[in-house]
């Protein structure tokens, strides 16, 4: 890890026609960004030229590096992946869009491995034309779970407070009951539980989880799943000290506002946990993989290849994405410096306290 306090933050292109170079273009022209942190983009200069002259009116500079021991942290820095030509096609899906983006986000994983970066933001890829012997995964989740040989992770989106965590990921929905077991909603709702400790602060977070039936369930009327191991799941989490509340039924929960009584929210599938989300998160919100050894976000959007190459693309929940990315490294450090040193821990929570009765106050 880099020792200064400006972490280096690794950003993979993407699908090479979507619109991830545009949202690189867009962030990073903002000098400002540089105060945080400094940025590494794998890509080439030919492409990154390619959609800068789309977009005359960012002023986006950077220099070109072959050693990551070479960093200038004033400024934005492109590894180049690769040195050949490569045929850019805005907004449509080529064989040669989904191999480049694999060629970014391999050179980026190796280097996140490497410690030669801290942490790493992924523009979007396209799942269908990443598919290769070198990458057979259904997204990026899998793929790092694998990479990092993490046993188990968790897709978490998160907009400020508001987190949705999902069981299952990109599974069809008639095989989504069959990826579901007591034991891995356990392993799901330890991994979230520490995730939100050690990667957003929270000392004592409370988890919703919904149910997977509608009306979860009626109690075994409309469906068993939440009787047999979804029930079962929270009551031996909580023999665990987890602070575990349901299963809720999804439709009342999001409706009624719950999630804004909990820290984070269990989904048991993707449509049920992201529809609710993105239609609350307002534009901004950000994915992560919880329960990797390394921090790794990505906007909550895919390749919007209908606008690519238009200058349409907006750049809020990749910006937002950055930051995050930022902010999780910022806390593990505090997170394990407070373990090292529990006296540091009670004075910042004396001080947090001191702080919210003041607030109070005024």
């Amino acid at each position: 890890m880099h020792q200064t306090n400006k972490p280096t933050i690794g950003i993979t292109c993407g699908d090479l026609n979507g619109i991830g170079i545009e949202l690189i273009i867009k962030v990073f022209s903002d000098n400002r960004i540089l105060e945080q942190c400094t940025p590494v983009i794998f890509a080439s200069n030919k492409v990154i030229n390619f959609y800068r002259k789309t977009l005359p009116e960012f002023n986006f500079n950077w220099q070109n590096i072959r050693d990551l021991s070479r960093l200038n942290a004033k400024q934005v820095n492109i590894y180049n992946c690769w040195e050949e030509d490569v045929v850019i096609t805005p907004g449509q899906l080529t064989e040669t869009g989904g191999k480049y983006a694999v060629k970014s986000l391999l050179a980026a994983a190796h280097s996140l491995k490497q410690n030669e970066i801290d942490g790493l933001v992924t523009a979007p890829i396209h799942k269908k034309n990443v598919q290769s012997p070198e990458f057979n995964y259904a997204g990026h989740t899998p793929f790092f779970k694998n990479f990092f040989g993490a046993s188990e992770v968790v897709m978490l989106l998160f907009a400020n407070q508001f987190r949705v965590a999902l069981v299952t990921e990109h599974v069809p929905v008639n095989e989504v009951t069959a990826n579901i077991s007591k034991e891995i909603i356990l392993r799901k709702l330890n991994i979230l539980n520490e995730s939100l400790k050690k990667d957003f602060g929270i000392d004592k977070p409370k988890i919703a989880v919904l149910g997977l039936n509608p009306h979860a369930g009626d109690e075994g009327l409309i469906g068993k799943e939440e009787e047999t191991f979804i029930k079962p799941a929270i009551k031996e989490a909580k023999q665990n000290n987890l602070i575990i509340t349901g299963p809720f039924s999804a439709d009342g929960f999001f409706a009624r506002q719950f999630h804004k009584r909990f820290d984070a929210v269990l989904a048991m599938y993707h449509d049920q946990g992201l529809i609710p989300f993105k239609a609350l998160a307002s534009g901004e919100g950000v994915n992560y993989t919880a329960g990797l050894p390394v921090v790794r976000t990505s906007p909550d959007h895919g390749t919007a290849f209908d606008i690519a190459g238009k200058g349409k693309a907006d750049e809020s929940s990749f910006h937002t994405a950055i930051f995050e990315c930022i902010d999780i490294i910022n806390n593990r450090k505090q997170f394990e410096d407070n373990h090292k040193n529990p006296l540091k821990k009670i004075t910042s929570i004396i001080l947090a306290n001191q702080e919210d009765e003041r607030i109070e106050e005024n």
